[in-house]
């Protein structure tokens, strides 16, 4: 089994208790998601986050349609939060989600743990290159969801991917 990681950065303009109330939506995955994944929260609305709430996806990966269900495993707003694997296409994911207030702003900061079947070789040629397409697709469109704009600053750091 291989383990890996992935860390994302982003910082923006506004107060930590905004930015925490946009990720806690679990709905906005379905607008920061690339559309060629079509992704679907299938959880009904409305959903109330809390430990052990229980989210069910669909989605389609290289044309193979996913059933994906995620369990919130950590809520501490508006500070972090977690979520973890089920069912899905990885062996372990486990999301952290974590806001900081820093230099008038809010860092959020992506922080994944996952293993996955076909080891280096698969994480190489597929989930390497289709996570970093999935959060860098990400970091384009949470300003403007956000209601930012094209001329505000989020800097973001480059997504790193490694191996554990």
């Amino acid at each position: 089994m291989s383990r890996f990681s992935l860390t994302a950065q982003q910082w923006f303009p506004l107060p930590r208790a905004d930015v925490f109330a946009f990720f806690a939506d679990a709905f906005q995955l379905e607008a920061i998601t690339p559309p060629w994944l079509n992704f679907q929260v299938r959880t009904p609305r409305p959903i109330q986050m809390s430990v052990g709430r229980l989210i069910d996806y669909r989605l389609k990966l290289h044309g193979i349609p996913i059933r994906w269900r995620t369990e919130i495993t950590q809520w501490e707003p508006p500070f972090r939060f977690e979520d973890s694997q089920l069912r899905g296409p990885y062996r372990l994911w486990q999301h952290e989600h974590v806001f900081e207030e820093r230099d008038g702003g809010t860092l959020m900061t992506d922080r994944v743990r996952y293993d996955l079947f076909g080891g280096k070789l698969v994480h190489s040629i597929f989930v390497r290159p289709d996570l970093q397409r999935i959060f860098a697709y990400r970091q384009q469109e949470i300003p403007r969801l956000l209601g930012l704009g094209d001329e505000a600053c989020c800097c973001c750091r480059p997504v790193e991917i490694a191996s554990c």
